[in-house]
């Protein structure tokens, strides 16, 4: 299945809140009726309008689950040919596929110490309330 081909002008041009598109990883997405629910806010999807928003988007260290959702927002490709010349080093070979194993690893380690971590915590700080009393001579 061949998609639509951008130029890099005609991405450009949809930079407002009615019409934001953006080039993510040499992918053109219309993200317009994405803006009002987007976690960072509308403002972070509309400043990377009108240039290549592979770094950002990767910098934010999007979860799986988003990288999915932008399917549904995916109106094709861009043509890598007019793209200036700083963003060209942004785009990945075309023929690598991304690789998400060690992503999906480092993923599952932050949100494993996300939840242990605290649970340590309160333990650890009720383990030296019950036995700080215990130390203490009573009182009269």
């Amino acid at each position: 299945m061949s998609s639509k081909v951008f130029t890099f002008e005609d991405v450009a041009n949809h930079n407002h809140k009615n019409d934001c598109w953006l080039i993510i990883n040499g992918k053109v997405y219309d993200v317009t009726p994405f803006l009002d629910d987007h976690p960072g806010g509308d403002e972070v999807l509309l400043t990377a309008t009108g240039r290549d928003a592979t770094i950002d988007f990767e910098d934010v260290g999007h979860s799986d689950s988003a990288v999915e959702m932008m399917q549904k927002y995916f109106v094709g490709d861009v043509d890598t040919n007019t793209l200036p010349a700083e963003s060209k080093h942004n785009l990945p070979p075309p023929t690598l596929a991304p690789s998400t194993s060690n992503q999906s690893s480092a993923g599952f380690i932050i949100q494993f110490f996300q939840y242990v971590l605290p649970l340590l915590i309160l333990g650890f700080a009720f383990a030296l309330q019950f036995f700080g009393k215990k130390d203490k001579p009573e009182e009269n």
